[in-house]
């Protein structure tokens, strides 16, 4: 089968996605329109593709034990001079995205792995582009405002042609039911 590139995010819905995608677009990031606008929670993590089954089975798991939450994003920020990136900020429903990707990422599950760097939610809206535009991505979306209650999260997996694809929606709260047989029911009924 032989190995897939995956990434777990929070999408960004509409109409805010659109535009921040849009936006992206026109600040010169050639990859915009390959990649839905988001907020990580497991970076492009190769994987064997084998694994797929319970990577998503994992997934569920974790947002089954998730809850919605408010997500609210306001302003820019950058990683320069460290990251050639600029982002619009995720003012609150951070700590619930550090959460959730720690849970993601456990040590225990099908995709433990170390980041490159501490986790810091957020944005992207320009990313390894000339500093003139990076500049001002970072200066035109300095009022954005965003808000929106998140109620779960995706598994993608970019192709060939390094777009990203949704294979799975998970929803919080959601019971996780394994694939069984019904018990007999020669017990009767409960009282």
């Amino acid at each position: 089968m032989g190995t897939v590139t995956i990434g777990v995010s929070i999408a960004v819905p509409e109409p805010h996605g659109s535009l921040l995608q849009e936006r992206r677009a026109g600040f010169g990031d050639a990859a915009a329109h390959g990649i839905p606008t988001h907020v990580t929670l497991l970076p492009p993590t190769e994987v064997d593709a084998a694994l797929l089954p319970a990577i998503e089975k994992h997934l569920a798991e974790v947002a089954a034990a998730g809850r919605p939450f408010p997500m609210r994003l306001s302003g820019t920020g950058t990683f320069r001079p460290l990251s050639p990136v600029v982002y619009v900020r995720v003012a609150e429903g951070a700590e619930a995205c550090t959460w959730l990707q720690k849970q993601v990422r456990d040590a225990s599950g099908p995709v433990a792995r170390e980041l490159l760097f501490p986790y810091h939610p957020h944005v992207t809206v320009a990313h390894g582009i000339d500093d003139a535009a990076m500049d001002r991505a970072y200066e035109e979306l300095a009022d954005y405002e965003a808000e929106w209650p998140c109620t779960g999260f995706a598994l993608y997996e970019q192709g060939a042609d390094g777009v990203w694809r949704k294979l799975r929606e998970f929803a919080f709260g959601t019971t996780v039911v394994p694939p069984q047989a019904s018990a007999p029911a020669e017990h009767g009924t409960l009282h």
